[in-house]
Order: C-alpha cells, then sequence, then structure tokens
C-alpha cells in the first residue's frame, strides 16, 4: 500500500497471518495468565476466609439434597436446615468422640508393643548379620535423647505455633459452620444475588452453568463419600483381623484420607503399614501392605471408573495434576479443594460450550437443590441450550 501524504504505510498486510494470530493468541494468553495471578494473590490473601467458605460449600453439596427432600415433605426450610445441621454435626461429633475414645484406649497396648519391638529391633542389630555392640547401640540412643534436649526450644516454639494454629482453626470452623446454615437456607437468594452482577444477556446461560456446576460438585462429595467409605471398612477389617493396635482410628484416617482422591488412601495407608510394622512386625505388616494393595486396586479399577468417573468426568490425569497443583498452591486444604474445584469448572465450561447443540431429550440427573428443577428446566428452554448431564 502506497502512503498519502504524510500517512504512513499500513504494514499489516505485510506480516504474515501465521505471526499475526500467534501474537493474537500471545498477548490474550498473558492476560489471562495475569488475570489467573492476580486472583492467586487475592485468594492467598484471603485464604482465612475462602477456605472455610469452600468447605461450607463442599459440606452444603452433602447436605442440600437432604434439605430439598424434607422441603418437598413440606417441612418449613428453617426447620428442615436445623434438623439436617443438627443430625449431621451429631453424626461428626459422635464418630470423633468414637475415634478419640478408642484412640485413647489403644495407646497404652501400642506403646507397649513398640516397646517389644524396640527390644527386638535391639536384639537384631547385636545378633544379626551387623553385629552391633551393646555400648553403640546406647550412644545412638543417647545421642537422639541429646538431640531432643538441644532442640528443646524449637520444638516448644512449635508446640506455641500449634496452639495458635489450633486457634485459628476453630475460628476457620465457626466461619464454615455459620456460611454453610446460610447456604442451606438461602442458597438460592445468594445464587440470584451474584448473578445480578451478570449482564443480562448471559444471565441465563450462566445460571445453567452454575446450576450444572453444582449438581458435579453433589455428584463428586456422594462418590468420595462411598469410596471413603469403601476404603475405611476395607482397611480396618484387614487391620482388626492381623490385631494391629488403633484400628479404628487408623480407618478414621483413611476414610479422611480418600477425599483427597488417589494420593490421600496411598498416604493413610502407608501410615497403617507403619504402625503395623512398628507393633506387630514385618510379617503382619506384609499382611496389611497385601490389603491395602487389593483395596487401592479395588478403588481404582472398580469405584473409580464406576462412581467417580460418572459424577465428574475428569480423566485420571486431570486429577492426579490438579492434586499436585493444590498442594504446591495450598498445601493440605489445597490437595483437598483442587478435585472439586476442577469438576465444577469442568461441567460450567461444557454447559457453556453446549450453547449451539440440539436440546438434549435427557434431563440432568442431578440437580442443585436450590432454586428447583422446574425452574433450572425452564431456564434451559428460555436459553435454548443443551447442558450435558454431569451425572
Amino acid at each position: 500500500m502506497q502512503p498519502r501524504g504524510n500517512q504512513p504505510a499500513d504494514v499489516t498486510t505485510a506480516v504474515p497471518k501465521v505471526i499475526r494470530v500467534a501474537a493474537a493468541l500471545s498477548w490474550r494468553f498473558l492476560v489471562v495468565v495475569g488475570a489467573l495471578y492476580v486472583i492467586g494473590i487475592v485468594v492467598g490473601r484471603l485464604a482465612a476466609v475462602v477456605i472455610p467458605v469452600a468447605i461450607a460449600l463442599l459440606m452444603s453439596a452433602l447436605l442440600a439434597p437432604a434439605v430439598r427432600h424434607l422441603v418437598a415433605w413440606r417441612v418449613p426450610r428453617a426447620l428442615a436446615t436445623v434438623v439436617v445441621l443438627v443430625g449431621g454435626l451429631a453424626v461428626v461429633g459422635g464418630v470423633l468422640t468414637f475415634v478419640v475414645t478408642e484412640f485413647v484406649n489403644g495407646l497404652p497396648a501400642l506403646q507397649a508393643q513398640v516397646g517389644r519391638s524396640l527390644d527386638t529391633i535391639s536384639q537384631w542389630l547385636q545378633k544379626g548379620p551387623l553385629h552391633v555392640s551393646p555400648q553403640q547401640v546406647h550412644e545412638y540412643l543417647n545421642r537422639i535423647v541429646a538431640t531432643i534436649k538441644e532442640n528443646q526450644a524449637s520444638i516448644t516454639t512449635g508446640a506455641l505455633s500449634t496452639a495458635a494454629t489450633v486457634g485459628e482453626a476453630l475460628t476457620s470452623m465457626l466461619l464454615a459452620l455459620f456460611t454453610l446454615i446460610f447456604f442451606l437456607y438461602d442458597g438460592d437468594g445468594i445464587w440470584r444475588f451474584v448473578l445480578r452482577g451478570l449482564p443480562a444477556n448471559v444471565r441465563g446461560r450462566m445460571d445453567v452453568a452454575g446450576r450444572r456446576g453444582f449438581a458435579s460438585l453433589v455428584n463428586y462429595v456422594r462418590a468420595t463419600a462411598v469410596v471413603a467409605v469403601v476404603d475405611a471398612v476395607g482397611i480396618g477389617i484387614g487391620l482388626w483381623g492381623v490385631g494391629v493396635p488403633l484400628a479404628v482410628p487408623l480407618s478414621a484416617l483413611v476414610f479422611l484420607g480418600a477425599f483427597v482422591p488417589i494420593v490421600g488412601s496411598v498416604v493413610a495407608g502407608t501410615v497403617a503399614v507403619l504402625v503395623a510394622l512398628v507393633a506387630n512386625g514385618l510379617i503382619p505388616a506384609l499382611i496389611v501392605l497385601g490389603v491395602v494393595i487389593a483395596v487401592m486396586q479395588l478403588e481404582g479399577h472398580v469405584m473409580q471408573p464406576l462412581l467417580m468417573g460418572r459424577a465428574v468426568k475428569l480423566h485420571p490425569l486431570a486429577v492426579v495434576l490438579a492434586i499436585a497443583a493444590g498442594t504446591v498452591v495450598g498445601g493440605i486444604a489445597g490437595a483437598l479443594l483442587a478435585v472439586p474445584l476442577l469438576a465444577v469448572v469442568n461441567s460450567g465450561i461444557r454447559s457453556l460450550l453446549a450453547q449451539h447443540e440440539e436440546p438434549s431429550a435427557e434431563p440432568a440427573t442431578a440437580q442443585p437443590p436450590e432454586p428447583e428443577q422446574s425452574r433450572a428446566a425452564g431456564t434451559e428452554r428460555e436459553t435454548g441450550t443443551d447442558v450435558e448431564s454431569s451425572g
């Protein structure tokens, strides 16, 4: 193009199309990465608020269907919320009390077996192939005691920081409980308030995507709870059969660990094997290891594909990478919340991308408790969209 007068020539057409497209994608990618970085900084600064709210959302996904059923039976919503919340807290409190009681009762037996195991190890070190003298064994023990005494100040500081952490944990629990009450009682109103901040032309589509995301979260929590129960019962029976002390607390640890998919069960099972090794010896530990491997195989090849795969429709590699990223960013809380967040985002994006498809003849198998299914179906008809079922 020839310049006119003092006007510069338009060199855009001289740039190859591949470079122009690459440049356009690059600056958009940088904008997205920058936005995610800013969001990450804000979430990190507000972790004391974000994490309790996220946990309350997970709990609401577990308890909201019960509230919805009670409301369908013409129970007032306030009463239904109180009944479900009190019942859930009673169950959790009873289980925790039982676990703590079993731990306290089994601790003396564990200490006695650990003492016998240490004596056995000491005898093996002296009479086994290493031929360690008794003086060397006592020297090693004295070094351990001296190391503990030398680091007493840091241990005390760690205990004080742990006490502060416990106080923060209690505050977070109260915030999560307070938030859960409002999620169960007025989840519909909260969601409508959020939608008011969106443009009117996309409000209906975001409404449907949000419902599908919550439905995916409900399915995820249900499937995870079933998998956790199976893991805890299977490994607990194996621990009880071998005679490992603290079988019930270890089973509870397996149950809690199962809420971090793949990684949590492996870590909890490893702890169970180590306790069996220290308390009962090598052969019982190998038996417990076999039980843990069998349960993990059942989870990985039967439970996960049938339940978790249908619930969230995520590839196992995506689950592992999400857990790894969540652990790096947010530690244990990040590992716990990474997969549910990925499931919700995946379901919502798939719903948004389905706008040009034909309406589906099959209704969703799982709906959020509020608004009701009829309203969700009406929104789908109004927007003329096809939303895939996440169940």
